[in-house]
């Protein structure tokens, strides 16, 4: 499952709709991605009231797709589910969602920090974060 929405998520709902396509799964990681007080502009710490996501959502929904694949191919897993929101999130709300499903916990284990890493560094998806002081977009989100 690829999914970039406005919607939020259910880790739960996210995480059985995996099992149940996959009854092979033996180990499963979840990384969940929430919206923190606290961001950085230009390496100074700013207190932040909320985040805007952006993006092109084929293309994101694309990006997301070729990652999953390659983490099938390089760990080995089973099946991955990627779900990225866009649009105005408030202090305390989900971001994203990575589920890994392998037949073994070492590769859902690598799989999900592959996933996370290259999400942030390949995925065109636009982060601004808003503070008392103003706002400003994050480099790498």
């Amino acid at each position: 499952m690829i999914r970039v929405s406005n919607e939020d998520f259910n880790v739960d709902v996210e995480t059985k709709a995996l099992l149940k396509e996959h009854p092979e799964i033996g180990g499963l990681v979840n990384f969940v991605g929430v919206v923190r007080n606290v961001g950085y502009d230009k390496g100074v710490e700013k207190e932040a009231e909320f985040i805007e996501f952006e993006c092109y959502e084929q293309m994101a929904s694309k990006k997301l797709e070729e990652l999953k694949n390659r983490a099938i191919e390089k760990f080995n897993i089973i099946n991955a589910t990627l779900i990225h929101r866009i649009g105005t999130l408030n202090v305390g709300e989900n971001i994203v969602l990575i589920v890994v499903g392998a037949k073994h916990r070492k590769e859902a284990f690598l799989a999900c920090e592959y996933l996370i890493d290259s999400l942030k560094e390949e995925v065109p998806i636009w982060k601004k974060e808003f503070s008392k002081d103003g706002s400003y977009w994050v480099e790498q989100h």
